[in-house]
């Protein structure tokens, strides 16, 4: 694979610190990352960006951001409020070809969910997927809730022919409720497609290289990592 698409399942669940371990046990692998922002909105021109802060935890090579808008909303509302250009799924697609074109691993990290709105054509990370014939890694959360957004996603993602290449838990809790543990089991049957890995509550936080040396234990190998999903739920007490 030379371009992986991250998405999540919603907003504020880890997205950016799973594709900073997705990144990080690439590099540990000896292979050159680059990570595309589509659109980056909710901050400042001068302000780190999310693709900016993969690249610091994870030692990946370059950081591209193809739009910020100031507002922290969806990228066709943040842009058509700051009457600002929007980005389209075409350019998100472009971009993340030429960028492979220089490096092994392409990361492009969505905003929000699978079908927020890019562009006011309707455009969305979806689309620019499904013109790269890139796979979907999808990052859900680990509580109540999660089994229906995640199964939703997957259906939208099937029905546009897209592959997902799995789950990664976003941010595992430190003490999971009941409803996070067996969560664990019933995720990969909601997504109909392998749960691939879960980064702990708070990782983003860590030191670069703390974060680099743990990262491929969050992850199974189908992600460059040596995590084992059947022993962490049975650990977890699903």
């Amino acid at each position: 694979m030379s371009i992986v698409v991250v998405s999540g399942t919603g907003t504020e669940i880890g997205k950016t610190v799973v594709t900073a371990a997705v990144a990080a046990a690439a590099v540990a692998a000896g292979r050159t990352v680059a990570v595309l922002k589509p659109a980056q909105t909710g901050l400042a021109p001068d302000e780190r960006g999310d693709a900016d802060e993969v690249v610091r935890l994870s030692g990946a090579k370059t950081s591209a951001e193809l739009a910020r808008y100031p507002e922290p909303l969806a990228p066709g509302t943040a842009a058509r409020r700051a009457r600002m250009p929007q980005v389209g799924a075409e350019e998100v697609a472009e971009a993340a070809r030429a960028l492979a074109a220089e490096h092994d691993l392409v990361l492009v990290e969505g905003a929000g969910g699978l079908l927020v709105r890019f562009d006011d054509e309707g455009g969305t990370l979806a689309d620019a997927a499904r013109l790269l014939g890139a796979p979907v890694l999808v990052v859900a959360p680990a509580g109540l809730g999660t089994l229906n957004s995640t199964a939703l996603t997957a259906e939208a993602l099937r029905a546009r022919g897209i592959e997902q290449l799995g789950v990664v838990v976003g941010s595992w809790p430190a003490e999971p409720d009941l409803a996070a543990r067996c969560n664990l089991a019933d995720l990969p049957e909601a997504a109909d497609a392998p749960l691939l890995g879960a980064v702990p509550q708070g990782s983003g936080s860590l030191d670069p290289a703390a974060f680099r040396a743990a990262a491929s234990g969050w992850l199974a190998p189908a992600l460059g990592g040596t995590w084992d999903a059947d022993a962490f739920t049975r650990e977890a007490g699903a």
